[in-house]
This record gives structure tokens, C-alpha cells and sequence, in this order.
């Protein structure tokens, strides 16, 4: 009984070490297989690719998210899914960044964008929320707008309700690209902990290739 009181409390204990060397990399999505495949989801299927592909596991669940820390080359990692729904992104990304101590300017949010054609990410350090009620969420929880984010061109719709679309899986024609398109942010992501931010705009703001964006 005393072990396991005693390693229940380890749990509980926050991290040692300065919040600085954590990076907070944070996709948005929706939580529950019905949504897992939609445009506004690209966010947590960015963090799913990098997780598989960079041999890390999301196996830790508190704060209304799903989580789990690594390394990425020299880079201590927490890799967060939001459990909360997308207009409530904050209540989850909040506590977790309050427990480990990390700031906004650690903290990489990844998530999709309309107003980008499909296919293009765009490396930004910092801004407003663009209408995006994920990342409203997010100022609103941290105190700040100077958190950096990737966004992910999915495209608007040429007609029907932009609700309609993002709440919609990619068509045909787009679904084929979405692997690639992931793996091009996790690379975006990749420099943007080797070498910082500006470089990462540097490098990843190009027009996209794949498609002929």
C-alpha cells in the first residue's frame, strides 16, 4: 500500500527542470473516430504521423488531453492532443503547459487553415486568431497571442458552408496528398526545434510542390 502511495505521488509530481526545455508541440482536432478524418482534424493527424514516424508514443492522459513526451533529435518534446473539442482547445493546453512550466513562445500549435489553398503550411510565430475558434480558445487560456503555430491549407470551399467543409473528410482528389502534406510539417516542425522559428519560415513558407499550389 505505502508503494503504491508513493508512486502515485511520483505521478503527480511536475517535472524537474526549467519549462524552457520542454517544446509543447499541439495539434487541434476533435476528439472520437466520427471526426478523425475531417479537415478540421489535420491538426491531431499531424501529431499522429510525427508520433509514428519519430517512434514517439501518446500514451499519457490528464489535463483533457492526450500526451506523451520524447526526444526529437536534441529536443525534449510533449506531444499534446486537445480532448475538449476544438473551441475549447485551451482548457486542456493551459494546464498542461502551467504543469510543465513551459511559455507561450515554446509552445507549437498545428492546425488547419481555410484560408490557405490546400496543401500549403505556413510557419508563423505568433498573431491573432484569424477567426479560428481553436486558437481563440488558446490566447484566451495562455494570456497571449506570441505562441508559434504552423498552419495547414485546406482550402475553402467554392461554395456550401465553410462548417460543412471542414467538418467533412478531403475529397479525392486531396486525400492522397494529406500523408505528404503531414510529413511536410513534421518536418517543419523538426526545424523549427533544430533551428528556431525564423528559420522554419525560411525554409517551409514556399509554395507547396506537391500539388501544384
Amino acid at each position: 500500500m505505502v508503494q503504491s502511495l508513493l508512486r502515485r505521488l511520483k505521478r503527480e509530481q511536475p517535472p524537474l527542470g526549467d519549462g524552457a526545455d520542454w517544446t509543447l508541440l499541439v495539434g487541434l482536432g476533435n476528439p472520437g473516430a466520427e471526426y478523425a478524418e475531417h479537415r478540421h482534424n489535420i491538426g491531431f493527424r499531424c501529431i499522429d504521423h510525427l508520433a509514428q514516424q519519430r517512434g514517439l508514443t501518446l500514451n499519457k492522459k490528464r489535463f483533457k488531453a492526450v500526451f506523451g513526451e520524447g526526444r526529437i533529435g536534441q529536443a525534449r518534446v510533449i506531444l499534446a492532443k486537445p480532448q475538449t473539442f476544438m473551441n475549447d482547445s485551451g482548457a486542456a493546453v493551459g494546464p498542461l503547459s502551467r504543469w510543465y512550466k513551459i511559455p507561450p513562445e515554446r509552445i507549437l500549435v498545428i492546425y488547419d487553415d481555410l484560408d490557405l489553398p490546400f496543401g500549403r503550411i505556413r510557419v508563423r510565430p505568433g498573431g491573432g486568431s484569424g477567426g479560428h475558434n481553436g486558437i481563440k480558445s488558446l490566447i484566451a487560456a495562455l494570456g497571449s497571442q506570441e505562441f508559434p503555430r504552423i498552419r495547414v491549407g485546406i482550402g475553402r470551399p467554392q461554395r456550401g458552408d465553410p462548417v460543412d467543409y471542414v467538418l467533412n473528410a478531403f475529397d479525392r482528389e486531396q486525400a492522397p496528398f494529406v500523408p505528404d502534406l503531414c510529413e511536410r510539417v513534421a518536418q517543419a516542425i523538426e526545424t523549427f526545434l533544430a533551428q528556431g522559428i525564423k528559420e522554419a519560415m525560411n525554409i517551409h513558407n514556399g509554395p507547396d510542390a506537391a500539388n501544384g499550389q
